[in-house]
């Protein structure tokens, strides 16, 4: 099982970008479909953006759609997220995660295990 670990959070002004990274520990990292999620303050944890284990198909929620880019380097145990217009609504705690099932899951059910989250704030 891979162990996870985001980075690349902070904060920065609306209509900005940010890109946060998740490297992943052991060796089987292109055994795994990869995902984005994001939880807010007092709201449920939210699917953002996943993609599968040979880069070939990536899913978005409608919300960062057109803004947002996950990418992955198998070479590098590695997987990506580009944010790029970053909105007020934007910022949460954003926690990538991997998944055995499916080829671009999005369902939370769907992922496990997960990385510890690195918060994103957006001024306005």
């Amino acid at each position: 099982q891979v162990q996870l670990e985001e980075s690349g959070g902070g904060l920065v002004q609306a209509g900005g970008s940010l890109r946060l990274s998740c490297v992943a520990s052991g060796r089987t990292f292109s055994a795994y479909a990869l995902g984005w999620f994001r939880q807010a303050p007092g709201k449920e944890r939210e699917f953002v953006a996943s993609i599968s284990r040979d880069s070939t198909s990536t899913r978005y929620a409608d919300y960062v759609k057109g803004r947002y880019t996950i990418s992955r380097n198998n070479a590098r145990n590695t997987v990506f997220l580009q944010m790029n217009s970053l909105r007020s609504e934007d910022a949460a705690v954003y926690y990538c995660a991997a998944s055995t099932g499916g080829v671009v899951p999005t369902r939370i059910t769907e992922f496990g295990p997960w990385g510890q989250g690195t918060q994103v704030t957006v001024s306005s």
